[in-house]
């Protein structure tokens, strides 16, 4: 039976063994199906899985509208049951910051992200990942989840939330999930749902993008950018935020090896994200 709390305090009695998270903003869809089914992987069917639907307050940025993200608490609901999971969390503001208003949230309060919060999608966004950050160890505090699951679509917030609890010797378990992706290729997410119809046509150049890098990476790292900004620039409407070849823990690319092709771009007022890992040869 799947049961809908929103004080943490109503969690310790439905608890039972290894606690494993999802943390969401709602808005589910079959990647946070998948998160979901890996997590009850971790815990096995005595241990006890928790999904988060919190729209947290502190990641939203300038230009960014909270009141406009779409809260969808019964379709969550559902979609949680169906799925396995024990616990659905929904608090307010007030039981995850001890405030509702978040002028009152005091700097030393904030998780700072570091210089590898400052890249990418840190720059487009600035203080996200510091919003981010913060209400991730506060709801894994709440839960006490001893597994957070993770999508590798963000795979800077995948990479940012194991090095902050490695920092600071938090016991839990940070699993990578992979990017599940509809039928041609494109990311899940709920962003998507805004896509008017050509948008959506358009956004499958998105994968071909990065499977023209992955494929081109042999070649080195400038070979891989130019392969999928060639076949992003088919279509003028896509705006490319950044197409970039890094290290997998967002270093510089290395000259060879293991490396991440990692995109951002905007169709019309939506922006898209993804990545995959590659194997980078030497330059010719």
């Amino acid at each position: 039976m799947t049961h809908l709390v929103h004080f943490h305090r109503d969690i310790p009695e439905l608890r039972r063994g290894e606690i494993a998270v999802v943390m969401t903003m709602g808005a589910l869809h079959n990647g946070h199906a998948e998160l979901m089914r890996v997590a009850r992987e971790c815990v096995g069917p005595d241990g006890t899985v928790i999904v988060t639907v919190f729209v947290n307050p502190t990641q939203f940025g300038a230009g960014e509208d909270f009141t406009k993200y779409p809260r969808t608490i019964d379709a969550d609901f559902r979609i949680c049951e169906a799925n396995d999971v024990d616990i659905v969390y929904a608090p307010e503001a007030l039981d995850v910051y001890g405030t509702a208003n978040m002028a009152e949230l005091a700097e030393s309060e904030m998780i700072d992200a570091g210089s590898v919060g400052l890249i990418l999608e840190g720059a487009s966004r600035p203080g996200h990942f510091r919003g981010m950050l913060t209400v991730v160890r506060r709801l894994q505090y709440l839960t006490g989840a001893h597994f957070a699951m993770f999508g590798e679509k963000d795979y800077q917030q995948l990479v940012l939330v194991t090095l902050m609890f490695a920092e600071r010797e938090v016991p839990v378990q940070v699993v990578p999930v992979p990017t599940v992706r509809e039928t041609d290729g494109l990311a899940l997410s709920s962003r998507n749902r805004y896509l008017s119809a050509p948008e959506r046509a358009q956004a499958a150049l998105i994968p071909q993008a990065v499977a023209a890098a992955v494929a081109a990476a042999q070649y080195g790292e400038r070979a891989a950018v130019a392969a999928g900004l060639a076949v992003l620039h088919k279509e003028p409407e896509i705006k490319v935020d950044y197409f970039v070849v890094t290290a997998p823990d967002l270093g510089p690319a290395p000259a060879s090896g293991r490396a991440r092709v990692i995109i951002a771009v905007r169709i019309g007022a939506t922006r898209l994200l993804d990545n995959a890992s590659c194997e980078l040869g030497a330059p010719a």
